[in-house]
Formats: C-alpha cells, sequence, structure tokens
C-alpha cells in the first residue's frame, strides 16, 4: 500500500507516526470525538510517549489504570481520559487478537473489496457507521488503498474533493475548509431544527 505522508496534526513527530504506523492511525480516528481532530490525532504520539509504545499488544496488556494515568497527562490525551483510554485498550485487543496485532491487516488480509474493508472496520469496538466510513475514506484518498469499491463503501466521505473529513486534511488549507464544511452543516442541521 503506497501510503502518502500524513499532515493532520502540525506536529511532525506526530504526524510521522500516523505516517508509519497502522495501529496508531486507527487509534487516531477512535480519538477523534469531542475533540479537535488535531488534538484527537496528535493521541497516538503522547500515547506512545508516555507508555512507551503504541503496539496493539502493549495497549492491550497495560493495566487500566496505567492507561488511564497516561491518557489524564498534560496535555491530556483526550477531554474524556477514562472512557476513551478504555476504548483504546478494546480496540487494541481486538487488534491483537483478531488480527494478530497487525492492523493493516484489517483493510488487506486476503484482499478485500470497499466494502468488506467498512464490514471489518465496524466490527471494530468504537467504530460505528460514520467512523468507519470516515476511515475507510481515508485509507482511499491518503493511505494508497487500492481496494475494490472503497469509495462506493466510503459513501459521501470518499467523493473527491468534499472536503468533509480528516480524509480529505492534506495541508492548513484543506483543514480550514473541512472545518468550514462541518461548520455549514452544523448550522443547517441547527436551522432544520428551527
Amino acid at each position: 500500500m503506497g501510503r502518502m505522508a500524513l499532515h493532520i496534526t502540525g506536529e511532525a513527530a506526530a504526524d510521522e507516526l500516523l505516517s508509519s504506523d497502522a495501529f496508531a492511525l486507527l487509534v487516531g480516528m477512535l480519538l477523534d470525538q469531542q475533540v479537535a481532530m488535531e488534538t484527537a490525532f496528535a493521541g497516538p504520539e503522547k500515547i506512545r510517549e508516555r507508555l512507551g509504545s503504541i503496539e496493539p499488544g502493549a495497549i492491550a496488556q497495560a493495566d487500566p489504570d496505567r492507561l488511564v494515568d497516561v491518557f489524564r497527562q498534560t496535555p491530556a490525551v483526550h477531554r474524556y481520559p477514562g472512557s476513551m483510554a478504555g476504548r483504546v485498550q478494546a480496540l487494541a485487543a481486538a487488534v491483537n487478537d483478531d488480527w494478530g496485532g497487525d492492523a493493516s491487516a484489517i483493510w488487506t488480509r486476503d484482499e478485500p473489496n470497499g466494502a468488506e474493508v467498512l464490514k471489518r472496520l465496524k466490527a471494530l469496538p468504537g467504530f460505528g457507521d460514520q467512523k468507519a466510513r470516515i476511515f475507510l475514506a481515508l485509507l482511499g484518498k491518503q493511505c494508497g488503498l487500492e481496494a475494490a469499491g472503497w469509495r462506493e463503501a466510503a459513501g459521501a466521505y470518499g467523493e473527491a474533493g468534499s472536503f468533509r473529513s480528516v480524509a480529505d486534511i492534506t495541508s492548513p488549507e484543506t483543514l480550514a475548509k473541512v472545518r468550514a464544511t462541518k461548520q455549514a452543516a452544523k448550522a443547517a442541521a441547527k436551522a432544520a431544527k428551527g
């Protein structure tokens, strides 16, 4: 898979980790809720620095209380350190147990098509339909995923030039476009409620 250098967080070490470690990227996506995208995707580097590893096996076997402490250290990994540490640990256990510790196997093992990759992502702890579709779009748009039908499986997030999600962030300028799209969608939803 021809992975591009990702530019999501604005922090060189965090972006390098996301670009080189499939599990770190998966964790960043898991953390991407109720915090800024940059904060969420910088989380795996904070975990690696504080725990000494971002390997699924190490996280799955870590003492849960120690992992919560890792998440709480300033700056915090997430605004909800207890629940998100538990979710990351559950994700690590699933990747370790079901995929032999290789997160990229989720989208590469047995050369799955886009629908199968989406199904596998949705089976992961903490990955609902929307999160799975966004991550599938990220894999296709920026990580070289060539699974047949990935754009269709990703839905609107797979559209070229849509600027809907983290899948479309390649620079500070595209980050601003994604933010504007999200703000417009929130405003439209609020207006529709009356």
